[in-house]
């Protein structure tokens, strides 16, 4: 019988193991297209005025941070549909990276949204945003949002 080299059997378990956690598990997917994809979520819920599940898109202790007082947990469903209520709709995010930290995921890119300007015209609203997301089980859930 011929010994294989132990870093060929180190290999395999590796492999082995890895493949029992899947790749998004341990943040070797295509980590931007998963941001993309939250950050879809999240627009789709705002827009469609589904602030329920926005609000399940944000982990209960999380912080927004907009101009002005942050706003947290339960707070932030309902700023949200105060923003959608004043007719602030059309939000648009696009993800331009995403770095993986453990088990957290820092996401920065660009939003635009449209909104009442003067004398009741609809108005282009635009900036950059960060958010860091949670893995919580299969999903990622929001923990601090901000943008400009």
């Amino acid at each position: 019988m011929t010994s294989r080299p132990s870093w060929c059997m180190t290999a395999v378990a590796a492999t082995l193991f890895l493949s029992t956690l899947g790749w998004p598990a341990l943040g070797l997917a295509d980590t931007k297209s998963d941001a993309q994809t939250a950050a879809d979520r999240w627009d789709q819920a705002y827009n469609s005025g589904d602030m329920e599940g926005l609000g399940k898109l944000y982990t209960p202790d999380a912080t927004v941070i907009p101009k002005g007082a942050p706003v947290n947990g339960a707070g932030i469903q309902s700023f949200f549909a105060g923003l959608k209520a004043k007719g602030f709709d059309s939000h648009k995010t696009t993800v331009n990276a995403a770095t993986p930290k453990d088990n957290l995921m820092v996401l920065t890119g660009r939003w635009s949204m449209t909104g009442p300007g003067e004398g009741g015209a609809k108005k282009t609203f635009e900036g950059n945003w960060v958010n860091v997301m949670e893995r919580q089980g299969n999903e990622w859930r929001t923990v601090l949002h901000t943008w400009n």
